[in-house]
């Protein structure tokens, strides 16, 4: 082949560019091609990801507090409950025998009060006459001395006696409140999600309240979300947050993190399988607890679902985005990196470049770089295949 036939080639070939994605490939001076990426207006966000669990954002468990025999249960899982609407209803007679027998002690103790302040009007009488009588001399001190005593011996009784009364009173109250106690109502109003006990069983309610069911308002849920101590630094109070769920057919849902636990939950009792391998120095993995609620009102999430959680922690729309991969970080210079372009001579110019939103692909221009500046992602030379830049 001639040499002015193959110099045509060469320069045929000099002009041809392969264009994908975006990605030119240029030739610049000392025979060296550069693949190449315009600098463009796109949208950046940073993000942290992590799982969490569904849970009732308001969640009651119903105890009784009275031992006994459940006589009727009155719901069953599923069933939608109002406020204030009976449940189940215990046993009643030994509480009902209770509170009977109380009113009556009541009764016998106000019958003696009456009695003892009949006494006690009379006492003052017969004191009265003493004092006349002794104050015109038909009596003896002594006689008058009795009088008085007995005045206040009555009056001490009556005291004695409303402070029964007010005692008795006081466990009556006491009683009647065990006896209301029978009957079981709802806290809240909500769905009833799960019934631990059945109609006839007893309860023994003497060292703790057994519960009976759970309701839960299902209208709002609450994501308890399990973040990473690596990220949970990036996340806060007010952040926005959207999540998925495995079963909700690419739906997502948008919330606000409402506050991130400041120490991680307490570590579950392990087995000795998991004791020996902790004792081998396998490290676990620092997980912190993030909340925020969603509205439910379609009732499309239910509790204990799944969610992939997405936590926005920053984001820019229309800015000029450029791939980190084409960056070089500068040592203690924080969001300071250096790029190269290629200028319109073909020749590569170094730029520093100040970096604002960043992820793991793409960072937000600030400074350095300009809309349509030809960026330097790699080069190939006549003696190498295409390779990335490095620096």
């Amino acid at each position: 082949m001639g040499r002015g036939k193959k110099g045509r080639l060469l320069t045929l070939a000099a002009l041809l560019v392969v264009v994908g994605g975006g990605l030119v490939w240029a030739f610049g001076r000392n025979g060296v091609q550069y693949q190449t990426q315009p600098v463009a207006r796109g949208d950046i966000e940073a993000t942290v990801s992590a799982i969490g669990t569904l849970r009732p954002r308001t969640q009651v468990e119903v105890g009784v507090r009275v031992s006994g025999q459940i006589d009727r249960l009155l719901v069953k899982a599923g069933d939608v409950v109002k406020q204030g609407q009976l449940l189940a209803e215990i046993d009643p007679r030994i509480p009902q025998a209770t509170v009977d027998a109380g009113k009556a002690q009541l009764a016998d103790l106000q019958a003696q009060l009456a009695e003892q302040r009949a006494q006690l009007q009379l006492a003052q009488q017969k004191h009265g006459r003493q004092r006349q009588m002794f104050a015109e001399g038909s009596t003896r001190l002594e006689d008058l001395q009795t009088a008085e005593a007995e005045q206040k011996v009555s009056a001490a009784r009556i005291d004695q006696l409303q402070a029964k009364i007010q005692q008795t009173r006081s466990t009556l109250s006491a009683d009647q409140t065990q006896l209301d106690y029978t009957r079981v109502y709802a806290p809240i109003a909500g769905a009833v999600i799960s019934v631990k006990a059945e109609q006839g069983q007893t309860l023994n309610a003497t060292y703790q309240t057994p519960a009976i069911l759970r309701i839960a308002d299902l209208s709002s849920m609450t994501v308890w979300t399990d973040v990473s101590e690596a990220d949970v630094g990036r996340v806060r109070a007010g952040m926005p947050v959207r999540f998925t769920t495995l079963g909700g057919d690419g739906r997502s849902w948008t919330g606000t993190v409402r506050q991130v636990l400041p120490a991680p939950e307490e570590p579950k009792t392990e087995d000795s399988a998991s004791s020996s391998q902790a004792s081998s120095g396998t490290s676990k993995v620092v997980l912190y607890t993030v909340l925020f609620d969603v509205d439910n009102a379609d009732g499309a999430l239910m509790p204990q679902m799944t969610a992939q959680v997405t936590f926005v922690n920053a984001a820019a729309k229309g800015v000029l985005a450029v791939p980190l991969t084409a960056l070089e970080a500068l040592p203690q210079q924080r969001g300071i990196y250096r790029a190269r372009v290629l200028d319109g001579s073909g020749k590569a110019q170094t730029r520093d470049v100040r970096i604002g939103v960043r992820n793991r692909l793409q960072g937000e221009v600030l400074e350095g770089l300009a809309e349509g500046d030809e960026l330097i992602l790699g080069e190939l030379t006549a003696q190498e295949g295409p390779r990335r830049f490095t620096w």
